[in-house]
């Protein structure tokens, strides 16, 4: 009887056990639960679920559970385009830079606010206390579907619509409630929508950021890479309050701090490298870290940029626009590969692919040449965005940096670029008549700005840090590629760099040649006298 009982325990043992197990098994039902990352399902909101004509009433229904999002977002420099430097005291953002790619949004922001996070935005008084005017869904869709096109002020469009009207194009209309239903967390593809497509189109501007970020490999960027880490945007510039770090209005060129720890309050830039990896990251070569004070870390860990498979313009020339074709319209001349080189209403381009950067010293300060700035054709190319620092500011790193080069118009007497307007359906846009004359003195009566009514076109240039891209350490920069003659860093001022072909003093070099030759003739001489010596003894 007792080993009866003990059996029947060791039974009922086994069935518990092996019933514990099959329900982790991976074909159990409570296996196969998913777990859900968002505590709410937004398909089940009443608020969502009926029709939307326009985006402000989507925003209306979002900011009645969410009461506090949109006041967050009028903080922000994505909604008000506008930044204070509080070092030089340039008032910069997109509302008042010039730059060398579409030049202005001055004049063109019903084109330009495709990619503002508002609705109506048609003009630099759009109303910035409206808070129904706070485009929700351009950061939160998950469908992929949501689209602002350009030429409608940040709105997107509803039904099908015809435009520009009377060119036959047909604009789809996007189902909004469909898309409101599905929000989310941003994803790389919603913060990508407008940084990957800056200047124009898709890795035009940056050169680190394209659509091939949307789901990249391990070689284009290790913490990107979809199939490892799969960080998105958000994991480096972590936002707090709508706030996202990391603006290139205001850059961190230099951090002493350490890497953040949980539970402790830290107040440095989260998206810097060290940030996570602290000021000793190298492990295994504790050597590299001796560079770690003069070098940013993008420096080696992003030896190129554009690397997958999309091209970066990195040259636009203005000046030659205005051709037509045989058909009178504007001509059109692509590559092999398929990309506009010459277009007739924005002249020629250079497109590159897998570029090695500029490299210079770097403090965080970039001083802008702005609309009232004077210029001297003289001084071409004029720096529309120049980065400051020195090898013994002790606040600079050497940087890795794109330098884009273009011509642009600017005002021949008054001698300050120009704002120029480009897009539009009327008779003084560029890219509608191009008749430079008309689109300049338009763009300039919208900006306020005085124009002699002569032009010219001037050399400029503008510097874009390169940040994203970031290789494994296997493809990173090795030695070589700096300390040797005509090595990444060439020229690079204010820094010995042994191996590097500027650093060598002929003289000493010649003298450590002439040693070494006579220690080895010393050695022969010396073995020869050995050797006759024992003979003689023989």
């Amino acid at each position: 009887m007792k080993v009866f009982k003990q059996a029947v325990a060791v039974f009922a043992a086994l069935a518990f056990i092996g019933s514990a197990y099959s329900a982790n098994l991976p074909d159990s039902p409570q296996a196969t639960q998913k777990l859900l990352k968002s505590t709410a399902d937004h398909s089940k909101f009443k608020e969502l679920q009926k029709e939307f004509a326009s985006g402000p009433e989507v925003t209306k229904a979002c900011i009645s559970c969410h009461t506090e999002a949109a006041k967050q977002i009028h903080l922000t420099q994505h909604w008000k385009w506008e930044f204070r430097n509080p070092d030089s005291q340039q008032l910069l953002g997109k509302k008042h830079v010039v730059n060398n790619f579409c030049t202005s949004v001055t004049s063109n922001y019903k084109a330009c606010a495709s990619c503002h996070i508002g609705y109506n935005t048609d003009g630099p008084n759009f109303d910035l206390s409206s808070e129904s005017n706070v485009d929700c869904l351009v950061c939160h869709d998950q469908t992929g579907k949501y689209k602002k096109p350009a030429g409608f002020a940040g709105n997107p469009v509803t039904k099908d619509t015809e435009f520009p009207p009377g060119s036959g194009k047909i604009i789809r209309g996007i189902n909004l409630s469909d898309i409101a239903q599905k929000v989310g967390q941003t994803k790389r593809n919603t913060c990508g929508a407008c940084h990957f497509y800056g200047g124009g189109g898709d890795g035009v501007k940056h050169g680190d950021l394209d659509s091939s970020l949307e789901a990249p490999d391990k070689a284009l960027d290790v913490h990107m890479d979809a199939k490892g880490l799969n960080f998105t945007c958000s994991t480096c510039h972590q936002t707090e309050g709508h706030q996202v770090p990391g603006s290139r209005y205001a850059p961190t060129a230099q951090d002493k701090d350490g890497a953040h720890i949980r539970g402790k309050v830290d107040h440095s830039n989260p998206a810097t490298c060290q940030s996570c990896h602290g000021q000793a990251p190298h492990k295994k070569e504790a050597k590299l870290n001796d560079h770690t004070d003069k070098l940013a870390c993008q420096t080696c860990h992003i030896p190129a940029f554009a690397r997958g498979d999309v091209p970066t313009k990195m040259s636009w020339d203005w000046s030659t626009a205005g051709k037509r074709g045989p058909n009178g319209k504007p001509l059109v001349i692509k590559n092999e590969e398929g990309h506009d080189i010459y277009l007739g209403i924005k002249g020629d381009f250079v497109y590159e692919e897998n570029v090695k950067p500029e490299y210079m010293w770097f403090n965080g300060k970039v001083n802008y040449t702005l609309a009232d700035t004077k210029i001297e054709k003289a001084n071409q190319p004029i720096y529309i965005s120049k980065f400051e620092g020195s090898a013994d500011d002790g606040k600079s790193m050497i940087w890795p940096v794109k330098l884009f080069r273009g011509k642009q118009p600017y005002d021949a007497e008054n001698k300050t670029l120009t704002i120029n307007h480009l897009a539009g359906q009327d008779d003084s846009a560029y890219w509608t008549n191009l008749n430079w004359d008309k689109a300049i003195a338009a763009g300039m009566a919208a900006a306020g700005k005085p124009y002699s009514g002569k032009y010219d076109f001037i050399e400029t240039a503008a510097m874009w840090p390169i940040t994203h891209m970031v290789a494994p350490k296997d493809k990173a920069l090795g030695c070589s590629d700096c300390h040797s003659s005509n090595g990444r860093l060439e020229k690079v001022d204010g820094i010995y760099i042994p191996g590097r072909g500027r650093d060598h003093i002929a003289l000493l070099d010649t003298a450590g040649w002439a040693l070494a030759a006579l220690t080895l003739l010393g050695v022969i001489g010396h073995g020869i006298g050995r050797i006759l010596t024992a003979k003689r003894k023989h």
